[in-house]
């Protein structure tokens, strides 16, 4: 029996330990990227994928690509014998040869349609001559790839196709009745997915946006002070010019008011509720509890706070880290944290845990009845998000990863530096918050586990205490 319990005491913060120095994905990353996929391909018995981009469904493109294309649609078509074709509007065109898979000059089609309004079109096609051109042939099993796969049980998810309408009506026209359209997202998010586990060189370069996205956050938290704007603390949040993969959150008190998502001129007061996130590429953290020093300084009839909302979310979360580990299935880890943080009580309803990479939420294998095993090289998002009513939020989302012994050597040998930092992180995590963490799991970023619910006092956190 765990005779633990959780307290709130003064310990030292977490350090700040982004590297400053972004790690690339190599060339053999890329290459095994494209396998992985292509034998996806392979299983699901498709002739080709038309991956879909545009800045907010990018991911999947992007995998492969190594780009995406900010401002306009694009689209990569994957071939079964790996024959790669680009259709690119006229700003990203040039970026094919900068591609990181390598693709021929007569692979590349020039599609002005996919470009913004009113820009010249001089090449004189419809899309589905383009689309001709970039190999999509009569009778073909086409996989199409937006950004989602579909698991409602009451939707057809081979049938629902996430890409445009324009694109796909024309795919359809060129296919026709004796080929197949489907959707074909799973092959890179789903059970098994591509995408879904990552190698030693994938988990080096996603720890600097993890790591990153926790430095700000911990520099916000330092902020916050009575008087202090919402957009002040926004600063804090967004560095070195990096694209985020959610909006930033810096809010205090009341949040959507007049359905604003931003920072504003608003002040921090005493006994505000607050809520600061931030993500990049490879994860993000996020923090929600009270700009108070003390019980005291909370809202009336929320003084038992800490008792009612963020000891029990706090010992749910100890709670995942000490039981995850490689080998589990998801339902398993659910039904675990419904046991100790049950939902008739605490209110959270999506997913207690989801993978992440370029995108926040990439999909989960943790979710009711999933017998999705949980793998090594799973990026994990500690997800669990509790709502009680006539209470402000706890949250201490960060990011880790699953790594079994193996990976852990990989990674320790190919990445010194960044294996320091995990063995750093743990012994926080374990000797200071009193948290027994599973031995498959690497913190990627400084605060996982690292939560003040009272914001004003800056050297106090829960923890874990016989």
């Amino acid at each position: 029996m765990d005779k633990r319990h959780v307290q709130l005491v003064k310990v030292p913060e977490p350090l700040r330990d982004c590297s400053g120095k972004p790690v690339p994905l190599t060339d053999d990353t890329i290459q095994e990227r494209l396998d992985k996929v292509l034998d996806g391909m392979r299983r699901r018995g498709l002739d080709q994928l038309v991956i879909y981009c545009d800045v907010e469904h990018s991911g999947n493109f992007n995998y492969l690509a190594g780009f995406f294309t900010r401002f306009e649609e694009s689209l990569l078509i994957v071939n079964s014998d790996g024959e790669l074709h680009f259709v690119l509007g006229n700003e990203n065109l040039n970026k094919a040869s900068k591609a990181r898979i390598a693709v021929e000059q007569d692979g590349v089609v020039h599609a002005p349609l996919f470009s913004l309004p009113n820009q010249p079109d001089v090449v004189g096609k419809t899309l589905r001559e383009m689309l001709s051109d970039a190999g999509v042939v009569p009778g073909s099993r086409v996989g199409a790839v937006g950004w989602k796969m579909f698991t409602s049980p009451h939707q057809d998810a081979d049938a629902s196709i996430d890409l445009p309408a324009f694109i796909v009506d024309e795919l359809r026209c060129i296919i026709g009745s004796d080929g197949l359209l489907v959707n074909a997202a799973d092959i890179f998010i789903g059970e098994g997915g591509a995408r879904t586990t990552n190698n030693a060189n994938e988990l080096a370069h996603y720890e600097f946006g993890a790591s990153l996205a926790s430095d700000c956050v911990l520099d916000a938290m330092d902020s916050i002070e009575p008087g202090v704007t919402e957009l002040e603390l926004g600063d804090k949040l967004v560095r070195y010019g990096q694209h985020t993969s959610v909006v930033t959150i810096a809010a205090s008190g009341p949040r959507f008011e007049k359905a604003n998502m931003f920072p504003t001129d608003n002040m921090v007061k005493l006994g505000d509720p607050i809520a600061l996130t931030v993500g990049y590429s490879g994860g993000l953290s996020s923090r929600s509890a009270y700009a108070v020093s003390c019980a005291e300084d909370l809202p009336s009839g929320c003084s038992d706070y800490i008792e009612r909302v963020a000891a029990p979310y706090f010992h749910a979360y100890a709670h995942w880290l000490e039981t995850i580990h490689v080998g589990m299935e998801g339902g398993e880890l659910f039904n675990e944290i419904e046991r100790v943080l049950p939902r008739s009580d605490y209110g959270w309803s999506l997913c207690p845990g989801h993978l992440t990479a370029e995108e926040e939420w990439l999909s989960s294998p943790v979710y009711e009845g999933s017998v999705e095993t949980l793998r090594s090289g799973m990026l994990f998002q500690i997800d669990i998000i509790p709502s009680v009513s006539g209470y402000g939020g706890a949250n201490a989302e960060s990011t880790v990863a699953l790594a079994d012994r193996a990976l852990r050597e990989e990674i320790a040998w190919e990445y010194p530096a960044f294996w320091s930092r995990v063995v750093q992180r743990r012994a926080y995590i374990q000797d200071v918050l009193g948290i027994d963490l599973s031995e498959d799991v690497l913190p990627m970023c400084g605060t996982v586990a690292y939560l003040r619910p009272y914001l004003l006092a800056k050297d106090k956190a829960l923890v874990l205490r016989k």
